[in-house]
């Protein structure tokens, strides 16, 4: 019975999950709460993401604060408060920080499985990093069990 999946999470809460994620990332509604429909996180982008591009998964932004940058088939946009955007899988894209105050986001991914990718990504810890930064070549390893792949030239910029 669908009533058995009812979630109610408050403000700054989150779902538990396997592996406890940084606060920038709170994990709202999981792929198992929808039975593989979406999953939906609250993220500050504390970092800039590289492009990349979900093979089997489209991804949904809304913009809560600040200014999203965001690359998509090699145009730039800027997208504010109250902005969306739709991020169809099979396309290249990346996200940046715009603003001085980081981009709050609201990110469904669907189908379902964003957080259990980032669950993965935060367990290997330090590993996936080179001078503090994601290096996609080491990312693409646990990105690659979840049809995510990072351009790997990116790293050498």
């Amino acid at each position: 019975m669908s009533s058995e999946r009812f979630v109610v999470v408050g403000h700054n809460e989150r779902r538990p999950g396997r592996t406890q994620m940084p606060e920038a990332f709170a994990v709202k509604a999981t792929t198992d709460d929808t039975v593989g429909r979406l999953s939906l996180l609250e993220v500050t982008l504390v970092f800039d993401i590289p492009r990349h591009v979900h093979r089997s998964a489209d991804e949904a932004i809304y913009v809560l604060e600040g200014e999203l940058g965001v690359e998509f088939a090699g145009r730039d946009y800027t997208v504010g408060a109250g902005g969306f955007v739709l991020l169809p899988m099979g396309v290249p894209h990346a996200l940046r920080r715009v603003s001085t105050l980081p981009p709050r986001v609201l990110q469904i991914s669907s189908p379902g499985g964003w957080e259990r990718y980032l669950e993965d990504l935060f367990e290997a810890g330090p590993a996936v990093l080179t001078n503090g930064r994601l290096d996609p070549v080491k990312v693409n390893k646990i990105a690659a069990r979840h049809d995510i792949s990072y351009e790997e030239e990116e790293s050498r910029r």
